[in-house]
């Protein structure tokens, strides 16, 4: 038999086997295709967690892959925290499919070493599971979720002590501890019963989220007697199916915004997400519905969070009356100028603004010309919150944070991507512009004319099976292997490594810099002109995304820029898969 075989015929053949689970595996006994899919791999568990498509097998998201995850999980933190038992581990979850009896999964199995679990009641945020690690005090904290993945996907985030997502290290000794458990099958648990007898087993209602509230109400720039005041904002909000809601209409209640209107058909939790082809604030199809209500309301600003929460979309209306959904590289620039301009200037003698490398350079701009120094990290807001972790330590100031794929943190007592805060601060920075007779979309010209016409845009390349990831692994070879001096005319200034971390500077060949980040399979290209260009490849699909930013004097010119970038590196990739 082969491996797949083997792992099917151990499921098929285990007497305790979760009945629905095999029910499943008995429809699909005559379907081999669908169950070497299964059963050919395990489910892997990458930088953050493991995430999958619901069904039996070992390359499945079920009952048993998560007690195997959460069993690594126990190991690790016993060996590597302090006070694990009593301190614990929370539990949080969305409204997917089988995401609350993961979560109590997770407690049972944590429950067999004798460490307490702490599991809200009912569904919560990604950003407050990030505090409830912190407000607890527990060494550990995880997440059910698949954020804005199809319905038919759940998936399993894990968090350190300090409340952001596991780095790489802790990941690769969590990883370790996982493979020692040899049988998914057969992991020790304690049923819910026992646990809540026993007192290991902590049901959370109101608490946090009424702490994270007075956080939240802390981050407003507004003066007090503003802060009093009703505003006259039109909100149109939309939480896609997720867990948004309650968070956010607090959070704006508080700040004394009463004229939000929530898009009900889309404010019930719904594993489907019945009403979008994607619920991924994102896209602008998940708009459509918020836009068809923000025209009747003549709604100032829309607002759209993702299942989990943790990713923010803003759309506003333009000088046709027409709604503009702003790109994640825009939306956060106005996030941080608005910020930098409400804070005292002796806070940036220490301050740090943190993007990732693909992250628009219209940041850096608008932070240098505020006196604060930007800071780059890897994409993925892991980095972020490590950064923010050793600002604690240095006495260092973090200021904001920002991804382009939508991700704001703008006040630290979350060490994740937070669309809450965003919404909040979003709301109150379009009610600042609005008393100056201006819309968000007018704020972000004055930015570009005072700093430049800042564009970005995304392309990739995705392929089948292990000819595919051969291809990807090639073309990054021939990449790495033979740098451009020169890409659509433009000279290539910097040639980055981040997989040997060095900066080679190409008009100086000799000329060469340690680049202080992890290693990472990427490459980036910094040539004159203000441009970029970055590959990043997958490390789970054969997949490769390519980023560019350009800077015009004008709109104009910052387009066709970025799009003779977009265009000839398509060219380039595709004569070198060719070639593959």
């Amino acid at each position: 038999m082969t491996s797949w075989e083997k792992a099917y015929e151990k499921w098929n053949s285990f007497q305790d086997l979760d009945p629905a689970l095999k029910k499943e595996l008995n429809q699909m006994k005559e379907d081999k295709v669908a169950l070497e899919d299964a059963f050919y791999t395990e489910l892997t568990f990458g930088t953050g967690g493991m995430r999958g498509i619901l069904g039996p097998g070992r390359n499945r998201m079920n009952i048993y892959t998560v007690r195997k995850a959460v069993n690594g999980l126990a190991n690790y933190i016993k060996v590597n925290c302090v006070n694990v038992k009593d301190r614990g581990v929370v539990v949080a979850y969305d409204s997917r499919y089988m995401s609350k009896e993961f979560a109590v999964e997770a407690a049972k199995v944590l429950g067999a070493y004798g460490i307490k679990t702490h599991v809200f009641e009912s569904l919560r945020p990604t950003p407050l599971l990030s505090f409830a690690v912190r407000y607890l005090g527990t060494t550990a904290g995880i997440m059910i979720t698949a954020s804005h993945n199809p319905p038919e996907y759940n998936g399993f985030k894990v968090y350190n002590e300090d409340g952001g997502q596991i780095t790489p290290d802790e990941a690769d000794h969590i990883v370790a501890s996982i493979q020692q458990t040899e049988n998914e099958l057969t992991v020790p648990i304690l049923e819910k019963e026992v646990l809540e007898e026993k007192g290991l087993l902590n049901w959370i209602g109101n608490e946090v989220d009424h702490a994270y509230l007075e956080q939240l109400k802390q981050i407003s720039k507004m003066e007090e007697q503003h802060l009093q005041q009703d505003k006259d904002l039109q909100v149109v909000f939309t939480p896609l199916h997720g867990t948004a809601s309650k968070l956010v209409m607090e959070g704006l209640k508080q700040l004394n915004f009463p004229n939000v209107a929530i898009v009900e058909e889309q404010a019930k939790p719904d594993p489907e997400f019945s009403t979008v082809d994607s619920p991924n604030p994102e896209e602008h199809q998940a708009f459509t519905m918020a836009i068809e209500q923000g025209k009747e309301k003549g709604a100032d600003i829309l607002l759209g969070t993702d299942p989990d929460a943790d990713r923010l979309g803003v759309a506003v209306k333009d000088e046709d009356g027409v709604y503009s959904v702003l790109t994640g590289n825009q939306l956060g620039s106005l996030l941080l100028d608005y910020l930098l301009s409400h804070i005292d200037q002796d806070v940036f003698k220490n301050g740090k603004m943190i993007k990732s490398i693909v992250t628009t350079e219209l940041g850096r701009a608008i932070a240098s010309s505020h006196g604060a120094k930007t800071v780059d990290v890897l994409t993925g807001f892991k980095y972020i919150g490590e950064k923010i972790k050793q600002y604690d330590a240095t006495g260092e100031t973090f200021i904001f944070g920002f991804e382009e794929s939508y991700g704001y943190l703008i006040r630290s007592f979350v060490r994740d991507k937070d669309a809450i805060q965003a919404a909040v601060v979003a709301c109150e920075m379009a009610d600042y512009w609005k008393r100056q007779g201006k819309t968000l979309l007018d704020a972000l010209e004055l930015l570009y004319e005072k700093h430049g016409y800042y564009q970005e845009g995304l392309s990739s390349i995705t392929l089948k099976g292990i000819e595919g990831s051969r291809q990807i692994e090639q073309m990054m070879k021939e990449m790495r292997n033979n740098p451009l001096s020169e890409i659509a005319g433009i000279k290539v200034e910097k040639f980055e490594d981040y997989l040997t971390c060095t900066r080679t500077f190409t008009q100086h060949e000799d000329k060469k810099e340690t680049i202080e980040l992890p290693r990472e399979n990427v490459l980036k290209y910094v040539l004159e002109k203000d441009s970029w260009v970055c590959l990043r490849p997958s490390g789970t699909e054969p997949k490769i995304k390519c980023y560019y930013g350009a800077r015009g004097e004008n709109m104009e010119e910052s387009k066709q820029r970025l799009e003779i970038l977009q265009t000839t590196m398509n060219e380039m990739m595709d004569r070198i898969l060719k070639n593959c």
